[in-house]
């Protein structure tokens, strides 16, 4: 693990806190990584109690995954959020007194690591479908915006990305109508993550995820082009119809 002998004593008589980096350590060691009892999984329920329960599930496995697709309303997905973007949420989080400052913390900290462990190689492909009420909805003052946008724009550039947007005017036609996470495994399993306003819902069955999939791709169809989602993006950026 590459630690010593104190260290790990001082981590299970409870003087010491475990890192992130030691409990991957552990798991690697154990060969627990990616179970149920994984330390990894235990590190984030630990230290975020204010998440969702079955998000910290989900995390360990995103960061995992070969593929990872998404649809969000509202708000940027955390995937793709500037650090700026996220604190603001974070700090209207705290103002309605939902979660506490250190929660707040974090909960942009989560952020960053969700997003570095994504850098990797090869990376995963990532599906991105966000509804337009993502990039009309003001977080933040107007650099705030401007830098999430533009960051948008950037991720829409790498190789292994899809950016689409679904336009209010798809109507019916948009074919889900809360946020979806779904992601395939190396080994090709599918998982998927979904929200309720009390609780995440990780499922395994792939009975059950399939139809999402095929909703999903459906989706897909009917959204802008990568092509014409940037240029709408930048549209917004310049403040043109």
């Amino acid at each position: 693990m590459g630690y010593s002998s104190t260290h790990i004593s001082s981590v299970e008589t409870g003087r010491k806190m475990p890192t992130l980096r030691f409990s991957r350590g552990a798991d690697r060691a154990l060969g627990t990584e990616g179970t149920a009892d994984a330390f990894e999984r235990e590190w984030r329920e630990l230290h975020h109690g204010s998440l969702l329960e079955g998000f910290p599930e989900y995390v360990g496995c995103e960061g995992r995954a070969s593929e990872i697709r998404l649809f969000e309303i509202g708000i940027v997905p955390g995937l793709l959020q500037t650090p700026e973007y996220a604190m603001e949420l974070a700090a209207g989080a705290v103002k309605r007194g939902a979660i506490t400052a250190d929660q707040a913390r974090e909960r942009v900290e989560l952020i960053t690591e969700r997003q570095a462990a994504l850098v990797r190689t090869p990376p995963p492909l990532i599906f991105a479908v966000l509804d337009e009420s993502c990039i009309r909805r003001p977080i933040g003052g107007t650099a705030v915006m401007d830098a999430q946008l533009a960051h948008l724009v950037e991720f829409a550039k790498l190789p292994n990305t899809v950016l689409q947007l679904a336009p209010y005017e798809m109507g019916v036609r948009r074919t889900i109508d809360l946020p979806v996470y779904i992601l395939t495994m190396a080994d090709r399993s599918l998982m998927s993550y979904a929200e309720s306003a009390q609780r995440g819902q990780v499922e395994r069955d792939r009975t059950l995820i399939l139809p999402m999939l095929t909703a999903y791709h459906q989706l897909q169809a009917e959204a802008l082009s990568q092509s014409a989602s940037v240029t709408a993006i930048e549209q917004l950026r310049r403040g043109t119809p």
